[in-house]
């Protein structure tokens, strides 16, 4: 039996510096990007190069120390960029739940990258091909196929993941300004973590009061704030799948969860999203927080953004159904569990509300078995994800 042959050195080379060139263009892909996305899942450690630093920036915190005036400038961004993924790379460009200009539209990716989680377009087509095989063996990062870590985090990490197929994504990919933006990905986080760092080199010197200085703001800023940030986003991809409740019988196992809701600023009524995902809100009753529609709804006062778009009555309808025949049968274990509970009293004396409070808490939750792994399927996700990208006429000249 003979002994593997070692890759030759010029192919590591090669493939080296393949990497290092695409830390600043991304769409650098000499071999092909469909090539690419057809490779089995395995972690391209020189291409995630910038990912592992910005994990192990968050040590630097040992030496820079911490004051009042850091911490809180890493909540802030840390909320203020959760906004950017939620109300920008997902509900604007993954699914189109607002309108905006074009030029709104550039303003709105330009923050949105400063979130460090690449170009909006290369976040929206992922996206959108996550819905169209969520937590089928194609979806790459279904904690149901996957299992939890490579669903949390494993999956960026993969070489097949890096490239964006724009024909995937022919809405978006006709206008150059976002694909520049998108290809470039690097850019706009040098430029924030600069900005941090400069920030607190001006307060050090102006304001020593605040007992910040530049390579302290930019640890806790950028370095601490964008990992929580990454995490906090992830938590969709896998906990989302795993804990909480489910409303509707989605095909995929996409649930409700009020914990992740905060964390995420609304994204946590996941099951809700799947149900429907056009509609720009997420949390479908008062009850239910979305921040990011808030956000959203107030940004659409300044005429920014505009025709935000509402959930049809006919979904509000299924879901006061289901929670309904929830709460009913909820009520009626519970009276099968105590003989003295008597469900005709519960109907006189427990209004509606606290009854779909009862039905929130105690409803049934059904769990998808794991799936094995076979290598994902990119299709073409635009005109089956969104109908209306089909109609769209070309694109106007650049509007102010």
């Amino acid at each position: 039996m003979s002994a593997a042959v070692p890759p030759h050195p010029h192919s590591l080379f090669r493939r080296l510096a393949t990497a290092l060139v695409q830390w600043i263009d991304s769409d650098y892909c000499p071999e092909g990007a469909d090539k690419v996305r057809a490779e089995p899942n395995r972690v391209d450690l020189v291409r995630v190069m910038p990912f592992i630093v910005l994990h192990l920036g968050c040590l630097a915190v040992i030496w820079v120390g911490w004051s009042p005036f850091a911490v809180w400038t890493a909540v802030a961004f840390y909320f203020i960029r959760m906004f950017a993924v939620t109300g920008i790379h997902h509900r604007y460009f993954s699914h189109k739940t607002y309108s905006t200009s074009r030029f709104g539209q550039f303003l709105l990716a330009l923050f949105a990258a400063t979130a460090t989680q690449r170009g909006s377009l290369w976040w929206a087509y992922h996206h959108r091909h996550h819905h169209l095989h969520s937590d089928d063996p194609e979806d790459a990062h279904s904690p149901h196929v996957h299992g939890f870590w490579w669903s949390h985090i494993g999956w960026i990490t993969s070489r097949r993941n890096f490239p964006t197929d724009y024909s995937k994504i022919k809405d978006l990919a006709r206008y150059p300004e976002l694909v520049w933006l998108n290809r470039f990905d690097l850019i706009v986080p040098l430029l924030f973590a600069t900005a941090m760092w400069g920030t607190g080199a001006l307060l050090a010197a102006y304001a020593p009061h605040l007992g910040v200085t530049g390579a302290q703001l930019l640890v806790w800023g950028f370095f601490i704030s964008t990992t929580f940030l990454f995490h906090g986003t992830n938590c969709i991809n896998s906990l989302a799948h795993l804990m909480g409740r489910r409303r509707f019988p989605t095909a995929d196992d996409s649930r409700n969860s009020l914990i992740l809701a905060f964390v995420t600023l609304g994204e946590g009524w996941h099951n809700n999203h799947h149900r429907y995902m056009s509609c720009t809100r997420q949390g479908f009753y008062w009850w239910e927080i979305d921040l990011t529609y808030y956000g959203l709804k107030a940004l659409s006062y300044t005429g920014l953004i505009w025709n935000l778009k509402p959930v049809p009555q006919s979904v509000l309808d299924e879901a006061a159904s289901l929670d309904h025949a929830a709460t009913i049968a909820a009520a009626r274990l519970a009276s099968q569990s105590h003989p003295d509970f008597s469900f005709g009293t519960l109907k006189k004396v427990v209004p509606a509300a606290a009854a779909i409070a009862v039905a929130t808490a105690t409803a049934s939750q059904s769990v998808l078995p794991k799936k094995t792994e076979h290598p994902a399927v990119h299709r073409d996700v635009t005109e089956e994800t969104h109908p209306l990208a089909r109609q769209e006429p070309p694109p106007p000249a650049a509007q102010s």
